[in-house]
């Protein structure tokens, strides 16, 4: 199994970076903020006006060190990757299942997705007491997984996650404890930009886990940009976005959920700019990204794998399945899916 290594965030603006030798050096304002070696690294994120030398782009494109970029508000922007690994036959068989319309992997990925919000929605009731929309919801959500099941076209199976998305967002608010709710209202989930906090956490964490699953792809050698499940455009990368279903509730919101009903994030720590958008503070915005590495470096069992592995494997090891599926090692992929 791959070694779980440490990323590196650059939130500060202005901060450029360059390589020394074999180290990593970030200056800010002209003057040396941090240098540490590569070989202990495995992501680079730069949030905001980052720089970064193109002699390091390259350094990082040959160590296999994942560089990306985003927004001040954490929308995905670019990223530099090396050599393309595998082989063109798994890409070839990747792209050829992509275009039939009842393939079984997305029918997999999207029954993992409402398993897996069910399993949240659960967690919620027995730790804080039962709340009938809560239950409803769930109940819903179940249902709806029968039909997935069932189900074959990926445009119905669309539909079905989409209106499973609806019920679960629609309850989303009973999740936030009552003592901070006033502070954090969330009616519907919104993006591009975000208006409210509970959004700007969501996309943050989303944006994050999907450059993540984007690296884990390219890793086995598959093409992030050609999914299964989402429909194909130009700059999205499909194959990312399906494997991100199946982390979206168990790890994403529930990290989102932890930072607000443990206060470690605050209304305080938001701004509203002129356009409606909502965005962390910077210092905010390092102590959520402590709290996904810590989360990051917890362990559980695979539910297929039957292994110990730290959470922030877990992109790989889907990855590795899927690819493993497409080899026809495995007559089914595997999704994600908590117990």
């Amino acid at each position: 199994m791959k070694k779980l290594l440490n990323a590196l965030y650059i939130t500060r603006d202005g901060a450029y970076l360059r390589k020394e030798r074999e180290t990593i050096l970030v200056e800010c304002d002209g003057e040396k903020a941090l240098q540490l070696p590569a070989h202990g690294l495995s992501d680079i994120h730069c949030f905001g006006r980052v720089m970064v030398s193109p002699a390091l782009m390259g350094f990082c494109a040959e160590q296999g060190i994942g560089l990306a970029f985003y927004s001040e508000y954490g929308r995905y922007l670019a990223s530099v990757h090396g050599p393309r690994m595998g082989n063109v036959l798994l890409r070839r068989t990747q792209h050829r299942r992509a275009d039939a319309e009842s393939d079984g992997i997305a029918g997999n990925i999207v029954a993992a997705k409402l398993a897996n919000a069910v399993t949240v929605l659960r967690r919620h009731q027995r730790n804080h007491g039962k709340v009938d929309a809560v239950d409803k919801a769930a109940d819903d959500i179940r249902h709806l997984l029968d039909d997935v099941r069932h189900t074959k076209s990926v445009t119905k199976l669309r539909g079905l996650e989409g209106a499973a998305g609806a019920r679960y967002f629609g309850v989303f608010q009973n999740l936030i404890r009552p003592a901070v709710r006033d502070g954090f209202p969330f009616t519907t989930r919104n993006r591009r930009p975000p208006r409210d906090p509970v959004n700007a956490l969501l996309s943050f964490i989303y944006a994050l886990l999907t450059q993540e699953i984007s690296a884990a792809l390219h890793g086995v050698g598959l093409d992030p940009y050609i999914g299964f499940l989402h429909v194909d455009r130009p700059g999205r990368r499909g194959l990312a976005l399906d494997l991100l279903e199946e982390f979206r509730a168990w790890w994403a919101d529930r990290l989102v959920l932890s930072l607000i009903n443990r206060q470690q994030i605050t209304p305080d720590d938001f701004q509203t700019e002129a356009s409606g958008a909502v965005r962390l503070h910077d210092e905010a915005r390092k102590r959520m990204l402590v709290t996904y590495q810590e989360r990051k470096r917890e362990t559980l069992i695979h539910p297929f794998l039957k292994e110990e592995i730290p959470i922030g494997l877990l992109p790989h090891a889907q990855a590795l399945l899927l690819a493993r599926h497409l080899r026809g090692d495995l007559a089914h992929y595997p999704p994600f899916s908590a117990k």
